[in-house]
């Protein structure tokens, strides 16, 4: 057990593996990752994997276009196949407001060099031909955009870190945070206490609870989602999009032989319930049948249950906190986490080094609720 740590990390997803690895690229010794579980057995291993530019927030698409730069020269920087595909991101709109919500994002993503453009019903039908075009009025795409896999991320971020010396404690619990005043000064564990001065939170839906061991409140509630795969398609194009029906957030991409697909259930309620269930079948029923009926006749074969973590304005919580020292956080990304991982990793270790980061996040600060400065996010799944 190492009993001593220039910086402890809790969360062994995404997040944590790329903040430690980040870290110990820069130099950082000692530094300690601290997963309950597996790495990468939270929400990472339940997300669909989706890689992204094209948010409405300028944030965002400043973190999501690091994160494909990053997503593409993985295999050459941290030695791992992550399983890119580029295949770009479609989302099909159905309504004048979201035409015009998608107008003004995609301006913006231009502007910061994102190479989306809106396309027509028939352009969006012959890169996506599993949907109807019934209704729909126009879609966004960006042929940048895409989707990996998850686990593979996080077990390349997790071996490069070993490899410059960082130490990951899987099966191992944090108890607790030891303060001296306003000053962190260890964090305890099921294997025991580590003297540190900086903890770094990364803990995804269960960031509340390790916030409040320092006294920090972090606004993170969990909600399931569910994701289905299917038998496979013939024909499945290795190109076909992710797809997105902005109206009732259906989505599918290509996995495999057949599809992943999945959408949000109005109907769920917070909690950290990973059980999957069939209440939500009507309703993606009722989505596919509007929108990509071919999808009705393809047979369910497998699929899971995963926890988004939710913030009040559906935007992160990035930052370092002012009643304690030293307590940073990553966490709250609201279903937008994995696909920023890469650049979260570098804001966070310039934050922790007191560096200016490459895009300044001090509005995803958590204190934001409480000064009545909500962020939110708009082009979300």
């Amino acid at each position: 057990m190492q009993t001593q740590a220039s910086a402890v990390v809790i969360g062994g997803g995404v997040m944590g593996t790329s903040i430690a690895y980040h870290l110990a690229a820069a130099g950082v010794r000692d530094v300690v990752l601290v997963e309950r579980d597996e790495l990468a057995s939270g929400s990472t291993s339940k997300a669909a994997g989706g890689v992204r530019a094209q948010f409405s927030d300028e944030l965002n698409i400043h973190l999501g276009a690091r994160s494909l730069e990053a997503f593409g020269r993985f295999q050459e920087e941290i030695g791992y196949d992550i399983g890119l595909h580029r295949v770009g991101y479609l989302f099909l709109l159905s309504t004048p407001e979201e035409v015009a919500s998608f107008e003004e994002s995609v301006r913006l993503q231009n502007s910061l060099g994102v190479p989306s453009r809106m396309i027509t019903p028939k352009e969006a039908r012959k890169l996506s031909p599993l949907i109807s075009i019934d209704g729909l009025l126009a879609a966004a795409y960006s042929p940048d955009d895409g989707h990996c896999t998850p686990e593979a991320v996080v077990h390349g971020y997790a071996s490069a870190a070993r490899a410059l010396g960082v130490r990951i404690l899987r099966h191992t619990e944090v108890t607790g945070i030891e303060l001296h005043g306003s000053t962190i000064t260890a964090v305890s564990t099921t294997l025991g206490r580590i003297a540190t001065g900086t903890v770094i939170c990364a803990a995804g839906p269960w960031s509340r609870a390790v916030g409040a061991m320092a006294g920090v409140e972090l606004p993170v509630v969990p909600l399931r989602r569910q994701i289905a795969v299917t038998e496979p398609v013939k024909g499945l194009s290795a190109d076909l999009p992710m797809t997105i029906d902005f109206t009732t957030s259906l989505y599918f991409h290509a996995e495999g032989p057949g599809l992943l697909l999945g959408m949000s259930d109005p109907g769920e309620r917070p909690g950290f319930a990973t059980d999957p269930h069939d209440r939500w079948i009507p309703a993606l029923y009722a989505a596919m049948e509007r929108r990509a009926p071919a999808l009705l006749d393809l047979r369910r074969t497998g699929g899971w249950a995963g926890l988004y973590e939710i913030t009040p304005d559906h935007n992160a919580l990035i930052g370092e906190a002012r009643s304690v020292s030293r307590f940073l956080y990553a966490t709250g990304f609201s279903g937008h986490g994995f696909l920023q991982g890469p650049a979260v990793g570098e804001v966070v270790r310039d934050l922790c080094l007191g560096r200016v980061p490459f895009v300044d996040v001090s509005p995803l600060s958590a204190d934001r609720f409480a000064a009545d400065a909500p962020r939110p996010e708009a082009n979300l799944v």
